[in-house]
């Protein structure tokens, strides 16, 4: 499936994208996180059968990602990352969509509301990264990883094998399958010559916290894995306390990777909330 024919590439500005276009609907964009070899697939697997009943996904790798291309990358990342997806949009005929963002995928999501509001309907946000943690010491264990990753000796399995154990609360969701599938997506040597969020230091993304987080006045749904040791659970009161239509639900043995953990349970509050049950 993750080359088949849902599978299309489209130029924007010059860059390459790889974008899966499955089922029809509403258009709904499923935004991957950062981690090494992370890809659009590779997070939102587990959600494409029951979301693609509804709706039609557009399911992207990022600039830097999975298929797309890797250029050297310069500024903060949000901004590139939601001028893509945004640019994406055009090339493909998508005027509007709901979007789904997990981790630096959330922080995208965000970026794009708040850069094109007319083109979003509904926010989806699982543990946004781009946020304040007002009681959790920071960097935390999984952002160090993903500092750590293309420093030092370089990417092995055994640190992508610790990196995904952070990842989830319940370790037996790691499969060698899914193992061999991440380490040989992040050691294509084009992302080893260009690593998107660099080889160390604080990853270059934008503090979202700062920008005007009230005028996000979008229905938004936010999500967090109770075992967050990526973006921890009270990095959610920033966004509580600031968007005016936002409501939160919080998984229990859950860790950063909601919509794999709980994937029967994110399947149906996502389609829900996207029709509008939940307002």
């Amino acid at each position: 499936m993750a080359n088949g024919p849902q599978s299309h590439f489209a130029d924007v500005d010059g860059v390459k994208y790889h974008y899966h276009d499955i089922g029809t609907g509403e258009p709904l964009i499923l935004i991957h996180g950062g981690g090494p070899g992370a890809s659009g697939w590779s997070n939102y697997s587990r959600n494409v059968e029951a979301l693609s009943r509804q709706f039609r996904l557009i399911i992207p790798d990022l600039v830097g990602y999975g298929q797309s291309d890797k250029p050297v990358l310069e500024g903060p990342r949000f901004g590139i990352y939601a001028k893509g997806m945004l640019g994406l949009m055009s090339r493909i005929g998508i005027e509007k969509a709901h979007v789904v963002g997990n981790s630096l995928g959330g922080g995208t999501a965000i970026k794009m509301a708040l850069e094109a509001p007319d083109r979003i309907g509904r926010l989806i946000l699982m543990g946004p990264a781009g946020l304040l943690a007002p009681s959790t010491p920071m960097p935390t264990l999984g952002v160090r990883q993903i500092m750590e990753f293309y420093g030092g000796e370089g990417p092995t399995r055994e640190k992508l094998r610790a990196f995904l154990q952070t990842m989830v609360y319940d370790s037996s969701f790691l499969t060698e399958e899914l193992l061999d599938g991440r380490i040989a997506a992040a050691t294509q040597p084009d992302l080893l010559a260009n690593p998107p969020l660099g080889r160390g230091g604080p990853p270059p993304i934008e503090a979202l916290w700062k920008e005007n987080l009230a005028g996000i006045t979008h229905d938004t749904l936010i999500l967090w894995g109770r075992e967050d040791r990526v973006n921890p659970m009270d990095m959610h009161l920033t966004l509580l306390a600031q968007l005016p239509n936002a409501q939160f639900t919080v998984f229990t043995r859950c860790g950063h990777w909601v919509q794999w953990e709980k994937a029967k349970a994110f399947n149906a509050l996502v389609a829900a909330f996207v029709r509008g049950e939940m307002s």
